[in-house]
């Protein structure tokens, strides 16, 4: 197929300049959120596009797999700005509900502390903002306000920061530019959001609480910037969701999307070298075969992008050596039992979160104490457990893989996950366990050629980190791109579909 497809190409040579007669034709490799987007960002565009993907699954990271009745999402489980994925329906002039629907969740999280302190956080800003007060004796208005401030922080970081390249200088010259310039004093850049969350709140619980939103990006709360106060807004005052048939239905509409729109994907094809000549990224190696291109977009993480797609091209060392996000330790349990107290989205808080933290990013490894993070979608969705029963994603933050002994730490992590729910909910959890699966770095790494199975690419632990990212263009190789959650603008659903958008916009029309 590869063959017929170049000898076509030959044969119609002459006739490029005769665009409606041959589309230019764009590569993505890497069928991640950000792959599926930016194929048909480019389709819409009037490329012709193929998606070549080392698995025999199209998604990445947002997968799904099933064992002994139970459905589990494998990847992301928060989904917010669903708008981002309605928009990619109505390019072809689709209505989205007729084929991705979602519902907006009425408790956004449950925490739970050690000492029996528990918390609903409801989708609604001031009943939020009530229990918070009724709680932690914290006036509502000390909530609210945050909430606002949050919301002013993202609408003026986010055009500047999260809708366009910071590489291209001529995206600076316009009046949201400016703002942003002038605001960035206001924004946070400047200090550490511990810090901030201190100065808001004076109740611990709830500073860990606000704390906890650096890791949307596998970041230190102790180390990044105060900035990424904004990510709370996405979550309520903008909603929390969960697609209908559960977060893989994203990457299973989507890819229904480019195959109607005709779209071609290549499975268990794994590209092992992006061909360049004269400057120019001209197309790709699968299976010794070279398939020609006039665009080639990496969907790949960008270290693996540049040491084995690129390894002829000199990598950009200050891209390739930022620390990485923290990564994941995620145990898929099939529970034998309904828990009234949870709800889809669940939060389990460590007693000391700087310890927490220091094991991660400076020791390289994980406490006795995580935070337990418990994701049940049959909460909303029957069909993904047996009845009377629940599915449930338990995950705890850890680093990237560096050669740990991550066996030992498994073992280790999986009784103390245990033991702390156990004293929580004062019964013994592991009886109610029927199977399980277990997701670490390594294999997070070799399922997504994610570097060191670090799940942000980059970690946003210091103030530049925004503009310490791979560009979304190549500044040597014309016609090379990237996108995904190791560049900019980052990593999370949302920031992969913008990726997606700042290429299609970067790239003129076929």
């Amino acid at each position: 197929m590869f063959i017929f497809f170049n000898k076509i190409k030959q044969l119609a040579e002459p006739f490029k300049k005769i665009r409606c007669f041959v589309p230019m034709h764009a590569i993505v490799v890497g069928s991640g959120i950000a792959g599926l987007a930016v194929a048909l960002r480019l389709k819409k565009k009037g490329f012709s596009v193929e998606v070549f993907e080392k698995n025999d699954y199209v998604g990445g990271k947002l997968t799904a797999f099933e064992q002994d009745g139970f459905r589990f999402d494998a990847g992301p489980s928060l989904f917010t700005l669903p708008k981002q994925v309605d928009e990619l329906f109505e390019l072809f002039n689709e209505n989205p509900r007729a084929h991705f629907n979602y519902m907006k969740l009425d408790i956004a999280c449950n925490y739970f502390w050690q000492d029996g302190t528990q918390l609903s956080a409801s989708g609604n800003i001031i009943d939020f903002a009530r229990n918070v007060e009724k709680t932690f004796k914290t006036p509502a208005k000390s909530v609210i306000k945050y909430l606002k401030k949050s919301a002013f922080v993202y609408n003026t970081v986010a055009p500047v920061f999260l809708h366009m390249s910071l590489h291209k200088w001529t995206n600076f010259i316009n009046l949201k530019t400016l703002k942003g310039i002038l605001f960035m004093p206001f924004l946070g850049i400047f200090s550490k959001l511990n810090n901030y969350n201190q100065q808001q709140f004076s109740h611990p619980k709830l500073v860990q609480l606000f704390n906890r939103y650096a890791t949307y990006n596998g970041s230190d709360p102790y180390q990044a910037p105060a900035v990424l106060q904004s990510i709370p807004h996405l979550e309520f005052n903008v909603g929390a969701y969960l697609p209908e048939n559960g977060m893989h239905d994203i990457t299973k509409s989507l890819e229904d999307l480019a195959k109607r729109q005709g779209i071609v994907f290549h499975l268990n094809s794994r590209v092992s070298k992006i061909e360049t000549a004269n400057n120019k990224a001209t197309g790709i190696w699968v299976n010794d075969e070279l398939i020609s291109a006039d665009i080639v977009v990496s969907n790949v993480d960008v270290f693996p992008s540049y040491k084995q797609l690129l390894s002829n091209q000199n990598a950009p060392e200050k891209v390739m050596s930022q620390p990485r996000s923290s990564s994941a330790l995620i145990f898929y349990w099939g529970i034998k039992k309904e828990f009234a107290q949870l709800d889809v989205h669940n939060i389990f808080f460590s007693k000391d979160y700087k310890e927490e933290f220091d094991f991660i990013f400076k020791k390289k490894t994980v406490g006795n104490d995580p935070t337990i993070y418990i994701n049940i979608t049959s909460k909303k969705i029957k069909d993904d457990a047996p009845a009377g029963c629940e599915n449930w994603f338990v995950m705890i933050n850890v680093p990237g893989n560096t050669g740990q002994n991550w066996d030992e730490i498994i073992e280790v992590s999986r009784k103390n996950i245990i033991n702390k729910l156990s004293r929580i909910f004062k019964e013994d959890i592991s009886a109610f366990i029927l199977n399980e699966s277990i997701l670490d770095p390594r294999s997070i790494e070799n399922k997504t050629s994610s570097f060191q199975g670090s799940i942000y690419g980059s970690s946003s632990n210091n103030r530049n980190a925004a503009f310490q990212r791979q560009a979304n263009f190549s500044s040597k190789l014309k016609g090379l791109y990237f996108c995904g959650g190791s560049v900019h603008p980052g990593g999370g659903i949302p920031l992969c579909l913008q990726s997606a958008r700042i290429v299609a916009d970067l790239i003129p029309k076929s």
